[in-house]
């Protein structure tokens, strides 16, 4: 905490000489008929300085260096302009700029802005020091949708992002858990999460578990690139997630803005921003309080968030950045339920005194340097101090509460890690390419202390009176990884990407696993190194300017993880031979849009998990069933996603005065399925063997299909969308008929609606409104094996929500 505090007294120090400077560049941004023009892109070329018009057309740049400079402005639907200045040490210089309008893109433009929420985007070519050319990615623009931000609501969210499945058993949105392509949704484990470009979870090569989850009234978007991305930010098979926060607003010194939120079961939310931009300095700020009692009985959540960033243009060619976010919660876990307390009322709830907290600080620094206009450095440092701690009965749910002392668990977690990365244009075949290469080291260590004896009581208390818990485990890991990628541009119409990554693990795993009759029983140090190759290609070929076809292939690898190697605390038993999981991801689509009124991503696509870690459900000889987690062999998830958008009245009357209709499909064809697997078990007292070959993956559903309308006329907007989800299996056996304890069983399939409305009155008044789960469907998700089970998960019933916005 020192150097965060030195930090910020470094920064306050030199603000004061920052804002004495007196260096300036002013002037103001028209059209060709002389109307300001609002969000222009002002930059001096070839230096990190640059601003944004503000509503009246208006921008100023402050402090820079007395020479002469190419002054360049851009915004989407006008041609670029650009012009050569020069100024004085302490000039004050004005300059207005005539943008004139491109026809082409104009047309595109306002055809777009027209057709209401467009939510759904994807990312260019290159971009912020990465490589997203031949890749399926998509990007979730969060201002455009019409959804409950306050809750997180993933299931509107990810609305129009095919493939994605969701467990929908934590309505306080403080977690997320989402996946995509047969892979498990626990805690987003199999994506890589990162905010801002840097890690948010404990440690994704030893427990990648997403326990933190920005507010997205502050998040921009959500930039989701699927299993290729392992060359650029990891092994992981189900590739990138990356939450992006508001930036600095570069138009004005001050803007400041309050979303307020009130709905069922209690729920408050309140989210206060505010940023802008002075001179060498920009900066913003967020403080976010929520609570409610939730949907279930004992249910209550209490959350704070808050984060800092600022950034220092400390020369022409230097920017330097500092964020922090803090994030602390206090939630009850009404627990799971059996098949039977499910069907009789889904809102009840046997546990009464079970607890959840996370307390999350995530501090990073960066430096961004140009070496000149065709070579860029980009340097971020990042750590997360953090715990993941409960309390409660933790015993299966058919198993009433005796109200004794309660089980604490807790993991404390401190990681730190740095990525530098380098980006050079070059020129070859008369085209520009371009190499990304970097460098990542990471360390993490986990003080796991589970099946403590806690009190007795009913509230969140993690005191342990004795001081010692049954299980005292030090998990500890390092990674260092290189990688490099090129695009390879031999014309206009096709390029075609080359990129490897070297990876380096080494895990320590030791202490003390159990506790049996007060003697303690202790694992054999573990240590595990490992270092690999992964390579991946990829190639875009254009058929025009808006559509193209794309293909790439990327290896993938999961490394054991610590939660593989210790049970939940409940009814897992692990399998303590476990093997690291490897294997490839495979896209083959087409993407773009024919005309402005129809947009569309459809493609291919091939995973393949060999080693693949999940759970089985076993007998014992007394026929009681338990889960085991193991090795199950190899699964190969292949499939369709496909995603389309249409505006029937654009396409019809390119223009009208009542409004427009938005239309869009977003469709996942799944089979997810495991290969020649053979195992015994024992049933009455009889070998049983068995294959797995041709089952279901578990938490796999084989069909994920969204569908939604929005109308908007000027500036109101309502969008209306189904959920169409196939049933799903909890464990690698297919079992049907639950278990008494809900563990396993079938997970039916469902179907569920949202409404959502919102209104911009004026500029700085906003009003959104809507119902969650319209016909109050009720269904689950999930079956628990532990925390916060054991047992079926209930998803939230209809629920309603208002929200007022205000800026200033």
């Amino acid at each position: 905490m020192k150097f965060v505090y030195g930090f910020l007294i470094f920064a306050i120090l030199f603000s004061v000489e920052g804002f004495a400077q007196k260096n300036i560049l002013k002037g103001k941004v028209s059209d060709e008929n002389g109307n300001p023009i609002e969000g222009a892109s002002i930059f001096l070329q070839g230096t990190v300085r640059g601003v944004q018009s503000d509503l009246k057309g208006m921008y100023e740049l402050k402090d820079f260096p007395q020479g002469t400079y190419q002054l360049l402005v851009s915004l989407i639907g006008f041609q670029n302009w650009s012009q050569e200045f020069s100024i004085e040490a302490g000039e004050v210089k004005e300059l207005d700029i005539l943008l004139k309008q491109d026809d082409l893109l104009l047309s595109e433009f306002s055809v777009s802005a027209s057709r209401g929420i467009l939510g759904q985007g994807r990312l260019p070519e290159v971009s912020d020091f990465r490589i997203n050319a031949g890749k399926k990615n998509e990007v979730i623009r969060i201002a455009e949708i019409d959804a409950n931000l306050a809750m997180n609501n993933s299931r509107q969210v990810f609305g129009r992002t095919p493939g994605i499945s969701i467990w929908e058993n934590d309505g306080s949105g403080i977690q997320l858990g989402v996946a995509s392509r047969g892979l498990s949704p626990n805690r987003s484990w199999e994506f890589n999460v990162r905010m801002n470009g840097y890690d948010i979870t404990p440690d994704p090569m030893g427990y990648p578990e997403a326990y933190f989850t920005p507010p997205l009234e502050v998040v921009e978007q959500i930039e989701i690139v699927r299993g290729a991305s392992s060359l650029q930010y990891g092994p992981q098979f189900g590739g990138l997630m990356n939450f992006v926060l508001r930036k600095p607003d570069k138009s004005t010194r001050f803007t400041a803005e309050s979303i307020n939120t009130v709905g069922s079961n209690g729920l408050f939310s309140t989210f206060n921003y505010i940023g802008g931009t002075e001179g060498k300095w920009n900066y913003t700020a967020y403080y976010q309080k929520r609570r409610g009692d939730g949907w279930r009985e004992n249910g209550f959540f209490n959350t704070d968030h808050a984060h800092l960033e600022v950034n220092y243009a400390a020369s022409n060619r230097l920017k330097l950045g500092y964020e922090m976010t803090y994030m602390t919660t206090e939630t009850q876990q009404p627990g799971g339920l059996t098949d039977a307390q499910f069907e009789d009322d889904s809102q009840q709830s046997t546990r009464s005194r079970n607890w959840f907290n996370t307390p999350w600080f995530i501090p990073s620094i960066s430096a961004e340097y140009l070496f000149s206009q065709n070579t860029k450095v980009s340097w971020k440092v990042f750590g997360t101090f953090a715990e993941r701690n409960s309390v409660g009965f933790m015993r299966p749910i058919n198993q009433e509460d005796d109200l004794g002392n309660r089980q604490v668990d807790r993991d404390f977690y401190t990681t730190y890690g740095s990525e530098i990365r380098l980006s050079s244009t070059y020129e070859l075949f008369g085209q520009e390419q371009t190499l990304m290469t970097g460098v990542r080291y990471f360390n993490g260590n986990i003080d796991r202390n589970q099946r403590g004896v806690g009190t007795s009581a009913a509230d969140m208390d993690f005191s342990v009176p004795n001081g010692d818990y049954s299980r005292k485990l030090d998990y500890s890991n390092s990674n260092i990884a290189a990688f490099a990628e090129n695009v390879f541009r031999l014309d206009e119409k096709f390029l075609f990407t080359a990129g490897i990554r070297l990876e380096n693990i080494r895990s320590e795993n030791q202490g003390q696993f159990n506790l049996v009759n007060g003697v303690p029983q202790f694992l054999d140090p573990v240590e595990r190194t490992r270092s690999f190759v992964l390579l991946g290609l990829g190639a875009e070929y254009h058929l025009g300017k808006s559509t193209e076809f794309y293909t790439n292939f990327s290896q993938a690898y999961r490394p054991v993880l610590i939660s593989d190697l210790t049970p939940p605390a409940t009814t897992d038993v692990i399998d303590p031979n476990l093997q690291d999981s490897k294997g490839y991801n495979f896209d083959l689509g087409l993407r773009g849009s024919i005309f402005p009124s129809l947009n569309f991503d459809v493609s291919y696509f091939r995973l393949n998990y060999e080693d693949r870690i999940g759970t089985i459900a076993q007998a014992r000889e007394d026929g009681s069933i338990y889960q085991f987690r193991t090795n199950l062999g190899n699964s190969i998830s292949q499939g369709f996603e496909g995603y389309v958008e249409f505006d029937p009245i654009t396409a019809i009357f390119e223009s009208s005065r009542f409004g427009y209709l938005n239309l869009f499909a977003s469709l996942a064809f799944i089979d997810a399925t495991y290969g020649n697997f053979e195992i015994k078990t024992v049933n009455d007292g009889q070998v049983v063997e068995r294959n797995l070959k041709g089952n279901q993956v578990e938490n796999a559903p084989r069909q994920i299909n969204r569908y939604g309308a929005t109308y908007s006329l000027g500036k109101f907007s309502m969008t209306w969308q189904l959920s169409d989800i196939g049933e799903a299996y909890s464990d690698a056996s297919n079992t049907l008929a639950p278990n008494a304890a809900a563990t396993v069983g079938l997970i039916p399939s469902y179907q569920v609606q949202d409404l959502s409305a919102s209104w911009n009155i004026w500029k700085q008044h906003s009003l959104k409104a809507g119902v969650n789960n319209l016909t109050d469907e009720r269904y689950f998700t999930r079956r628990a094996g532990g925390y916060p089970g054991p047992g079926i998960m209930p998803a939230d019933g209809r629920t309603f929500y208002l929200t007022f916005g205000l800026k200033f």
